[in-house]
Order: structure tokens, then sequence, then C-alpha cells
């Protein structure tokens, strides 16, 4: 059995109901899953599981944005796109990112590495421009300085906050 199949079966047996068991669930498979995404085959026992259409599964994957029905890099950069970050300089980080990744915003690295998505918001207005890599928030960024916090990932650093 896949690790995303058996993160569904776990889930079940975590007490949740109704929309928010379908959207644990969604998280959990897609937390397991080496290419950070939710697969058909996982839309499937979910659906089987907890007895809803496949379409009902679909639809709430889809309405979040933190959940991915394709595949995605083992790091997921979250740009912010909203006012506050485009008015702060958000469109040269953005311009560095995609250079120096070698993909465009929505695209995944060759490598399977990184995956560059843009948000709405990362409720982080006070350190614009700003991206979040997987968890981790990064705030007052320069080009250069977004630039220097992927070369550290590439090189396995390990990266706190900064702000």
């Amino acid at each position: 059995m896949s690790s995303s199949l058996q993160a569904v079966k776990d889930s079940v047996t975590v007490p949740a109901a109704g929309q928010a068991a379908l959207l644990q669930m969604l998280l959990a498979v897609q937390d397991a899953s080496p290419e950070n995404y939710v697969s058909e085959e996982a839309v499937n026992e979910i659906a089987h599981l907890l007895d809803i259409s496949r379409s009902r599964v679909y639809s709430t994957a889809s309405f979040y944005s933190a959940i991915s029905l394709k595949p995605r890099g083992q790091h997921i950069i979250r740009v912010c796109i909203n006012a506050p970050c485009e008015n702060a300089g958000k469109q040269a980080v953005l311009a560095a990112l995609e250079q120096e990744l070698g993909v465009s915003l929505g695209g995944t690295t060759a490598d399977g590495r990184f995956t560059l998505e843009g948000v709405s918001c990362l409720g982080a207005c006070y350190m614009s421009p700003a991206i979040k890599i997987d968890k981790q928030l990064y705030g007052d960024l320069t080009a250069e300085t977004a630039v220097a916090v992927i070369r550290r990932y590439r090189e396995g650093e390990a990266i706190g906050h900064t702000a």
C-alpha cells in the first residue's frame, strides 16, 4: 500500500465529521505524498472511505489553494501576489526567483525540488514582500535575498524564520 493510501486509512481513525474529515484526509494524503499532491488513486479511496462522491472530493480539493491535484516539487515556494507585496517590490523578487529556478509561476523545476506558486496572501504584510517555503516564512526580501534563500535550500541548510 502506498504511503498516500495509508495516510487516508490512518486519518479515518481520527474523529472528525463531514467537510472537516474530508479536508483533514486531503491534507494528510498530500503531506504523505513525496510529490506533494493528492493522486487520482487517493481521491478514489477517500471517496470510498467517506462514502461520498468523487466530485465532492475534487471540488473540495480544488477549492483550497493549499491542496494540489497535480504533482509538485519537494519544496513549495509560495509568493504573495497581493497589493502590499506588489507595492513593496514583489515583482523584482518574483523575477529573480523565476530566473534562479528556471521556471515561471506555477512551474516545477526539472529536478523536482521546487514548485513556484502565487498566493493571494501569506498574512505577512508587515514584512512584505514575502514568500513561504513549505512552512517557513521569509520577509522583507529583495531579489538578492530571495535568491540567497533558494541557494541555501539547494545546499541543504536548515533555514529559520527571517523577518
